[in-house]
């Protein structure tokens, strides 16, 4: 212990460097060391003190804390039609035109057996299993899309149905 000498530990009220007084012990006059009956009261009043700033913290935090597991829904949908979106459009360069609606979105996952037949399917095919929304609903598909070009892929959000607001509200890819 640097800069530490035994008579200032002393003199700071401890005897050995390694000993400390309990938090809740006083030195009398004569300088015998008791526990008074306040003591163990003032502990407890401290202890409800503390539980209740958790409970007042935990109260405020757990609210948005609940929402985060939608929001993150809406973020996997999102990515999804990202992916979904590069894996139609490797198919367009591929085979010149993107899958028929009837085709659907399983014609990323197989090749299409329905006209008109893909001339350079990839041998993987473009995305591993079909895809499904974190709700558990099919992605929407339709192609040609609204506006006679491309296509429109959506996610009906967490009812399925489509329009809604908030965690319900369609869920659209931009890129397109």
């Amino acid at each position: 212990m640097t800069g530490v000498t035994n008579s200032s530990i002393i003199a700071n009220g401890l005897k050995h460097p390694f000993r400390f007084r309990a938090t809740g012990a006083r030195r009398s006059r004569v300088g015998t060391t008791y526990a008074g009956a306040n003591d163990a009261g003032l502990t407890l009043i401290e202890m409800i003190v503390v539980l209740a700033i958790i409970a007042l913290v935990a109260a405020l935090i757990v609210p948005s804390v609940i929402g985060r597991p939608d929001q993150a829904r809406v973020t996997v949908a999102q990515a999804d039609l990202k992916a979904i979106g590069a894996a139609l459009k490797m198919y367009r360069l591929d085979n010149g035109q993107y899958p028929t609606t009837e085709q659907g979105l399983a014609a990323l996952v197989t090749k299409p057996t329905s006209p008109p037949l893909p001339a350079n399917y990839a041998a993987d095919g473009y995305l591993p299993q079909p895809a499904t929304d974190p709700w558990g609903h099919p992605y929407v598909y339709r192609s040609p899309g609204t506006g006679g070009a491309g296509f429109d892929l959506l996610s009906l959000g967490r009812d399925g149905k489509p329009g809604g607001d908030g965690i319900d509200a369609d869920l659209q890819d931009a890129a397109h």
